[in-house]
């Protein structure tokens, strides 16, 4: 009795597409015979692998598998001898009916046909068609994305930037087109696989704007398709904090240290700038410690366009240290003269 297709990849019937994929490809790589040199036993299951996957990762393959066991591919010249034989005769029907098959549609042994043999039946439906059985047309399938980690600094995130990327990927076999097959069999370029891995070097550009998170989708990149196009590279980035700089969004926050005198008296500052340079910064008469001050459009680009975000100076005031004896009278005066002018403001 042949192996049953489900058992051979580890999965249930009901497994999902995803999950058939996934245990193909784990099962494939571990008995290759590129990783099994000499192993005929390993060699003997790889084809076993190929075969049933062949059938399960084919909807139509599929369900006339589900429905008709190892005899799937007969499955139209036996619904055509049904239709002929009448269905009454076909099945059995709680003793009403003719037949004395099991119900199951993949027991043909016993089946009363009206007096005609199955392989008559089958004998004179192939004879009634040109060559042999026809075979199941391979469906077209769009390749499956890739993801591919980005990691950035904020600058390169400001600016934008390019990678480039060496990547192990399948690319489809040239000689069997993707399908596995060649002629009939399995295509030995590939060892039916439908692709080989191959080194590939993509240089990827990133464009400004983009935040950790931010899924960059580098079209025609990813894997290869059978019959259809290609799936997409997907690129997954990450930009590294900065040492002085905080983002929130698009805005950028810097810390800027201000003497006592400018922010009491007003002053200017040099603010610095993610692109490299500074901003001269304007700091008003009586600026208190902590105020952030906006340098509007100064921020990072919006990824797709938009409106710039802004940078925020966020005032430092520096208190003066290791004061001369002069420096230090004028503070005196100035906290009486301050003193002063409280206590008059009270009585009034």
């Amino acid at each position: 009795m042949a192996q049953d297709f489900y058992s051979v990849l580890g999965v249930k019937r009901d497994a999902p597409d995803k999950e058939i994929r996934s245990a193909y490809r784990k099962l494939a790589r571990k008995h290759h015979p590129d990783v099994n040199p000499g192993d005929s036993s390993a060699e003997t299951r790889f084809k076993e692998i190929n075969t049933a996957y062949e059938v399960l990762k084919d909807p139509d393959k599929r369900k006339k598998y589900d429905k008709y066991g190892d005899r799937w591919e007969m499955a139209d010249q036996i619904e055509e001898a049904q239709r002929r034989a009448g269905s009454q005769q076909w099945y059995r029907t709680g003793g009403t009916g003719a037949g004395t098959t099991t119900g199951d549609p993949r027991d043909f042994g016993s089946a009363d046909l009206g007096g005609a043999d199955f392989s008559d039946i089958l004998g004179n439906i192939f004879r009634g068609r040109p060559g042999s059985r026809p075979q199941a047309r391979p469906q077209s399938r769009r390749g499956e994305d890739l993801e591919h980690p980005v990691e950035l600094t904020l600058e390169e995130a400001h600016a934008g930037t390019a990678r480039v990327i060496q990547l192990q990927v399948p690319e489809t076999c040239a000689d069997c087109k993707g399908t596995g097959r060649v002629a009939g069999a399995p295509c030995i370029t590939c060892d039916g696989l439908g692709s080989l891995i191959r080194t590939r070097r993509l240089e990827v550009k990133v464009p400004p704007g983009v935040d950790t998170g931010s899924r960059v989708r580098i079209a025609g990149q990813g894997h290869p398709g059978v019959g259809g196009p290609n799936g997409d590279m997907i690129l997954l980035v990450t930009v590294r904090s900065h040492d002085r700089f905080e983002r929130k969004g698009n805005d950028l926050y810097v810390d800027v240290s201000v003497p006592l005198t400018d922010a009491v008296l007003g002053g200017e500052v040099d603010v610095p700038t993610p692109k490299g340079a500074t901003l001269r910064l304007k700091v008003p008469a009586g600026t208190q410690n902590g105020r952030a001050i906006r340098l509007a459009g100064q921020g990072l680009p919006r990824m797709g366009g938009g409106a710039t975000g802004d940078l925020y100076a966020r005032v430092k005031v520096v208190l003066p240290t290791s004061l001369s004896d002069r420096e230090r009278e004028l503070f005196e005066e100035l906290r009486e003269l301050r003193a002063g002018r409280a206590a008059a403001g009270a009585t009034h």
